[in-house]
């Protein structure tokens, strides 16, 4: 399941390469690719203004899926051209599979990382901390989520 969805996201990115024209420089305006720790995510991410932008994440692991949306503010890094931090806060709707328990779970999350977008191409890498809580069959606490994200900027 994970090689099909991460498959898929290739296939997305390959085709919105040949449509869309390319940000190459240091900053960029809207990105979309994969992120992955435990389990894999499709990821799009798109800036509101200069400092702030919201990320769409759809997780798929082992224990079910999980939808999550941040608004996240982006704040320079001096020396560091390409570079930014960001922070914010954010909520998700989830499904466990039947092995763990099955039902639906909401929470609110938060999000504290890294984000560098590679001068002269159209990549972006990020790497963040996504610490939530979960009601309603959720788990309580749970600060396993974030992951390393590869995007395509455009």
């Amino acid at each position: 399941m994970k090689k099909q969805i991460i498959l898929a996201a290739i296939i997305a990115l390959f085709s919105i390469s040949s449509a869309n024209a390319q940000s190459m420089g240091r900053t960029y305006k809207t990105a979309l690719g994969v992120k992955v720790l435990d389990g894999a995510g499709i990821t799009l991410k798109h800036f509101v203004n200069d400092k702030a932008a919201l990320e769409g994440i759809g997780y798929f692991w082992s224990h079910g899926t999980r939808i999550t949306g941040l608004y996240e503010l982006h704040f320079d890094i001096n020396d560091a051209p390409g570079l930014k931090w960001y922070i914010g806060p954010g909520a998700h709707l989830g499904f466990y599979n039947t092995k763990y328990g099955g039902g639906s779970f909401a929470g609110v999350d938060g999000v504290l990382g890294l984000d560098y977008k590679i001068n002269n191409a159209p990549l972006n890498l990020s790497i963040d901390w996504q610490p939530s809580f979960e009601f309603g069959t959720g788990r309580g606490f749970t600060g396993s989520w974030g992951g390393l994200g590869i995007r395509y900027t455009f």
